[in-house]
């Protein structure tokens, strides 16, 4: 189990490696380096690792603390030109730094001790710390309280086989019966894989997805029908084979023992979009080139891109195959599933290997990209204008200069879009398919389109432009709305069939989910608004703990904890780590981050100026 460590730093010799790392230059080329966001932030800022490993040096602090107090008492009163009050001045601000010394010796120490006891819990567990282990405040002096609880609960739900992590189970609330919230989750670890890399230990990540695809080679049936050989489990449980509990096995799940029995549509993408986190953050591209994850990329890649009746570069899916995991009417080509497999796609021409068919898989790619851009970008968008153009439609056309491509009929467009259509603002609807498009707001959906650059800039910035228009319908009180807006009474009836979880303003139906925390913040940083995530964060910083991280929230402003969330619920509480860590250092976004997509081509050509580059190409390590 990986080892909770308050310190940034336990030794000299880790002081020195992190000062090589982040003093070695990079390759605008995108070549591998050693440099990382967070060394580069922290030799420019002087944060949080950097200080921390000097940190053992109260006097030293102290002394540069004295001396730049006595330069700008020098200056203040040059610049006065008062030198008659100069003795009766610096006999003041001498008592006043000895306080403030006093201060600062006594939090230092404070935090030496929270240091030196971690190290030595450490050392007696015969665990081995991090240098990230769990980042305080930026100061260096105090780590935020919210943040170490997190990384302890986080840090029990680890789930060991042969004596190594591979992963974290859902939840570990023992006030309920554990289910299935006992097994680890595919889309669930991404948060927590994610927390790991940024804590730079990529040990239990690398686990994960080394097991994970050595379970897709194994049979999968559904009663007497076998499923396809790259379909990824959507959970996996570690079991003892005897009494002893001497004898492990790992049984995986999917989707044969799931609500509804669907397969996981969405499991190998974030399968994928783990190992280019992992490749992007460690520079390690032996993982990703060995032949088990090389086999594991291309059978999940030929299950999606086969022939078939689809006159659509979009994927069809029945209802329930992605976080929605219930039915809720997303069949089709949900949003949440096509941005996901675009970012898939990205994510695994950049390592495959070209011997073989691996060219013609690339060039598979490439081609599906650009249709799948382009059907997404100009059939699911919504904004005033789209949506004006779609209450004029005509209907019945026949020709293959139709504006109404789908034929949707004007008179299906719900009342309650026209009041939250802002005028600043636009997303991507969450389906579209023969006279029908569903025009609620999926979260997940447009904000992986924004990381994997589905979404133009322009789009991205009006997505964003949306959430501040409408943060009441879709933070409220604790974020974030993984839907909105709910359906109830008799749509509720019909589209999910009674379903007692899925009531108005509850569960996957108008719920809030603190887990989506992450990736607002991850998108905010890329388009420039970090301040949006920051009082997201801090509103659910009021609750999470106190509510004991709940797995959701129940009613319209997300006020009451769900009445059948499970407590301790592991993505909640990394999706948490997650959010603070890219606000604390906003460049660690990057490994989940995607260079923008120019449609038409799978690799742009230089051609603007020579600050332009495709350095995300090439991975460059994190550390």
């Amino acid at each position: 189990m990986a080892n909770l460590v308050l310190s940034t730093m336990s030794s000299d010799d880790n002081a020195i490696s992190s000062k090589i790392q982040s003093d070695t230059p990079s390759d605008d080329n995108g070549a591998t380096s050693s440099e990382t966001p967070l060394d580069t932030t922290s030799a420019n800022t002087g944060s949080t690792s950097s200080k921390r490993s000097d940190a053992p040096s109260v006097d030293d602090n102290a002394s540069s603390f004295q001396k730049q107090l006595a330069i700008d008492l020098v200056q203040t009163v040059l610049s006065k030109g008062d030198l008659s009050k100069w003795a009766e001045s610096a006999h003041i601000e001498r008592h006043r730094s000895l306080d403030v010394y006093h201060d600062f010796q006594l939090k230092s120490h404070n935090n030496l001790n929270i240091q030196e006891k971690s190290i030595c819990e450490g050392e007696n567990s015969g665990e081995s710390g991090s240098i990230a282990a769990t980042p305080g405040p930026m100061s260096g002096l105090e780590p935020c309280p919210l943040l170490i609880e997190a990384w302890k609960e986080l840090s029990k739900a680890v789930v060991n086989f042969e004596n190594e992590p591979v992963g974290t189970v859902a939840a570990l609330d023992t006030a309920k019966d554990s289910l299935n919230y006992d097994q680890v989750f595919v889309r669930d670890f991404i948060p927590a894989g994610l927390a790991y890399l940024l804590k730079r230990e990529p040990q239990i990540v690398k686990k994960f997805l080394l097991k994970t695809v050595r379970l897709q080679s194994a049979e999968k049936k559904i009663d007497q029908f076998k499923l396809g050989d790259g379909v990824m489990p959507a959970s996996f449980k570690v079991c003892h084979q005897n009494d002893l509990n001497t004898k492990e096995a790992i049984v995986a799940d999917f989707g044969e023992s799931a609500i509804g029995r669907v397969a996981p549509v969405d499991s190998g993408f974030w399968w994928i979009i783990l190992l280019h986190a992992y490749t992007k953050s460690t520079g390690d591209t032996t993982l990703a080139l060995c032949s088990p994850i090389q086999n594991g990329i291309r059978l999940i890649l030929a299950l999606c891109l086969s022939e078939g009746f689809d006159t659509f570069p979009t994927l069809l899916c029945a209802d329930g195959c992605c976080m929605i995991d219930r039915r809720m009417g997303v069949y089709g080509y949900p949003i949440e599933i096509q941005a996901l497999f675009f970012m898939a796609l990205r994510c695994a021409s950049k390592y495959l290997q070209h011997q073989k068919d691996g060219e013609d898989l690339i060039e598979l790619i490439n081609k599906r990209l650009q249709a799948l851009s382009y059907h997404i970008r100009e059939y699911f968008w919504l904004d005033l204008p789209q949506l004006n153009n779609i209450y004029r439609y005509k209907t019945e056309e026949y020709s293959h200069t139709a504006v109404n491509k789908f034929n949707v009929m004007p008179d299906s467009l719900p009342e309650w879009l026209f009041e939250f259509m802002p005028r600043k603002g636009g997303y991507f609807i969450g389906n579209v398919s023969p006279s029908r498009m569903d025009f609620r707001w999926f979260c997940l959906g447009n904000f992986v389109a924004i990381l994997s650059s589905l979404a133009t800039s322009e789009q991205s910035k009006a997505i964003m432009d949306l959430v501040e228009e409408r943060w009441q319908e879709l933070v409220g009180e604790m974020p974030l709305k993984a839907c909105y807006p709910a359906m109830e009474n008799h749509e509720w009836q019909i589209v999910t069939g009674c379903d007692p979880k899925n009531t108005r303003w509850s569960y996957h139906n108008g719920g809030s989910w603190p887990v989506l925390l992450w990736l607002l913040t991850a998108v905010c940083i890329k388009t420039g608004r970090p301040h949006i995530a920051q009082k997201a964060v801090e509103l659910a910083e009021r609750r999470l703990m106190k509510d004991k991280w709940p797995e959701y929230y129940d009613g319209k402003r997300g006020r009451y904890v769900g009445k059948q969330a499970r407590k301790f619920q592991t993505w909640s509480i990394a999706g948490y780590i997650v959010a603070k860590m890219m606000l604390e250092n906003p460049s660690l976004a990057s490994i989940i981050t995607l260079e923008d997509y120019c449609q038409g081509r799978a690799r742009p050509v230089l051609r603007r100026s020579r600050s332009w580059s495709c350095s995300t190409d090439k991975p460059k390590p994190m550390y």
